[in-house]
C-alpha cells in the first residue's frame, strides 16, 4: 500500500515539475502531457529555424561576411541575437535605430564589440510587431550598415 502511494506521489511531483517547466496552467494529468507535448513541437521547431538561420549565415559568411541574427518571440516582446566573426564598428548604432523605428524599447541589452561582434537584446514591444518584422528590421540595417561601410573603406 505505501509503495502505491509513494509512486502515486511521485508520479503527482513529476507531472507538476512538468507543468512549470512547460508553462502549462492544465489541472488534469491528461492536459499536462497535452501541453507538454505541444511544447516539445515548439522547441523542435525552434531547432529547425535555428538550424536553417545557421546553414543560411554559413553560407552567406561564404560569399558576403554579414552578421547572423535570430529573433525569437518572448512572452512581452523578442530576444534579439546578432553575432559577427569580426569587428563590426558602427552596427550597433544602425541596429538599435532600427529598433526606434519599430518602437521597440530594448529593456535589457549585452553588446560584445571586440575581435568579434555579439547583441542580445531584449526588446519589449510598444506596437503589436511581428518577429520576423523584426528581423527583417535588423537584417536591413545590416545590409544598410554594410553599404555604407564599404563606402568608407
Amino acid at each position: 500500500m505505501v509503495s502505491r502511494e509513494h509512486k502515486r506521489a511521485g508520479l503527482h511531483e513529476k507531472l507538476q515539475l512538468l507543468r512549470s517547466i512547460t508553462n502549462s496552467h492544465a489541472m488534469n494529468n491528461a492536459s499536462i502531457i497535452v501541453d507538454a507535448s505541444k511544447y516539445i513541437q515548439e522547441l523542435k521547431h525552434k531547432v529547425e529555424r535555428l538550424n536553417q538561420d545557421v546553414a543560411a549565415a554559413q553560407t552567406s559568411n561564404n560569399r558576403n561576411p554579414l552578421p547572423m541574427v535570430t529573433v525569437e518571440t518572448l512572452e512581452k516582446g523578442y530576444l534579439i541575437n546578432v553575432f559577427s566573426d569580426k569587428s563590426c564598428p558602427g552596427l550597433l548604432v544602425s541596429v538599435l535605430e532600427a529598433f526606434q523605428e519599430l518602437g521597440l524599447n530594448v529593456l535589457e541589452a549585452r553588446v560584445s564589440c571586440t575581435d568579434s561582434f555579439r547583441l542580445q537584446a531584449v526588446g519589449g514591444e510598444s506596437e503589436c510587431v511581428d518577429a520576423q518584422v523584426v528581423k527583417q528590421a535588423v537584417l536591413q540595417a545590416i545590409k544598410n550598415w554594410s553599404g555604407s561601410s564599404e563606402q568608407q573603406e
